[in-house]
């Protein structure tokens, strides 16, 4: 038996904002965008090359969710992006404006700086040694 996840939720405040964040600063690819009603849309990016995880763009419903946009785990790192090539990415994210909250340092496993989406969700940007 093979499973894996495919999608992981990502609570926003906006669609459009979010897609431009991704895929044009960080560099992800738009894998789907379908509206299922007058609110609400079916909105998948993931990294290029990425087969089975994307991350699901879903617009916070409500007061709850919006309190969670940008707090999702509590201040810690939420998502791991693996990289073939640290400084190539980390390069084109600081000339595209992603915010680097560190340096990039060497730990025992690899290359690792940490960096925040446009509402403050924490990411590694990791290459393994």
């Amino acid at each position: 038996m093979k499973q894996c996840i495919s999608a992981v939720t990502l609570l926003v405040e906006d669609y459009d904002a979010a897609i431009s964040f991704y895929c044009d600063r960080v560099g992800f690819e738009l894998v789907e965008d379908k509206a299922l009603s007058l609110d609400k849309r079916w909105v998948l990016v993931a990294p290029p090359g990425s087969k089975e995880t994307r991350i699901l763009l879903a617009k916070a419903d409500g007061d709850v969710q919006l309190r969670g946009v940008g707090h999702q785990t509590g201040g810690r790192v939420s998502f791991f992006l693996q990289t073939d090539d640290f400084y190539r990415d980390y390069e084109r994210m600081r000339a595209n404006s992603v915010v680097f909250l560190e340096t990039p340092r060497e730990e025992a496993y690899g290359t690792v700086a940490v960096f925040q989406d446009l509402y403050g969700n924490k990411w590694d940007l990791i290459a393994f040694a």
